[in-house]
């Protein structure tokens, strides 16, 4: 049996190989080395003194990647509130460094669609296919909502804007946390403004929770509300079933057709 440790050809295997450890969850390095479970607790051998390599290799952890949470929640504000428009804000966001979600992500997930439309669609965070092909709302639950905006005569390709609450793939595709949903909040407010659009439709309880500060999406779905912007600015804004819960859950389905004939309803009003 080869007990000798494995050797990345090169940088490119090693940064795969780091992507794969965060999209399995890891965020934090014990050892240099891999540890005998079955020898914690023995008696450590005599270590042999040896000469220290010319150079090191820093552990990777995403956690390190970042700026503190209060400094990337300012300087997204900062950034945020200097664009002047939607292709400046998509290229501040692609560029932004202070979420640490970015560190074990792919691709930045910000929008697709059409900016300006008067429709405006926001999700909770990229999943493995959005985080691949850079896109929001591209897999399976994607398709659902394509097919559901379809219903009421709804494209992305010509009067619909589709984005999240977070633009980075979290790992093993847990949910966000409060800071990291903090961090992205004033690109997503600056979107909002950017946009105008006539109706925000909240895509699941994480966007509805975070932009509008209400839990319950059982109770909240279909109930319009407001959403307010860092400016003061408010839009008015319906909490649907987020296309992976109809998935999971079809008899549901009913409920979000009544709540896309009342979004509908508001859309066609003058």
């Amino acid at each position: 049996m080869d007990n000798s440790e494995p050797q990345l050809a090169d940088q490119d295997a090693a940064i795969a190989l780091l992507r794969w450890y965060a999209d399995m969850g890891v965020d934090e390095a014990v050892a240099a080395a891999p540890a005998d479970l079955r020898r914690w607790g023995a008696k450590p051998a005599p270590r042999q003194r040896a000469a220290a390599p010319a150079t090191s290799t820093p552990v990777f952890k995403p956690s390190e990647a970042a700026l503190p949470a209060d400094e990337a929640v300012a300087a997204a504000q900062k950034i945020a509130a200097g664009c002047n428009g939607f292709e400046a804000l998509e290229a501040a966001v692609k560029a932004f460094e202070g979420c640490p979600l970015k560190a074990g992500a792919h691709n930045t997930v910000f929008a697709d669609g059409t900016p300006g439309a008067d429709l405006l669609v926001i999700g909770e965070a990229p999943g493995r296919d959005e985080d691949r092909i850079g896109k929001p709302f591209v897999g399976r639950a994607g398709q659902l909502l394509d097919r559901m905006l379809a219903a009421i005569d709804r494209d992305r390709a010509q009067n619909t804007l589709i984005s999240n609450v977070i633009y980075w793939r979290p790992p093993g595709n847990r949910t966000p946390s409060q800071t990291e949903t903090a961090i992205c909040r004033p690109f997503v407010d600056r979107l909002i403004e950017l946009t105008a659009p006539k109706a925000v439709l909240l895509a699941g309880g994480a966007p509805m929770q975070a932009l509008l500060g209400v839990t319950g999406i059982m109770r909240a779905r279909g109930v319009w509300r407001e959403i307010e912007t860092a400016s003061g600015a408010r839009y008015p804004a319906l909490p649907i079933f987020h296309p992976a819960f109809l998935l999971r859950q079809p008899a549901n389905k009913r409920l979000a057709w009544a709540d896309l004939l009342t979004l509908q309803k508001r859309l066609m009003e003058d």
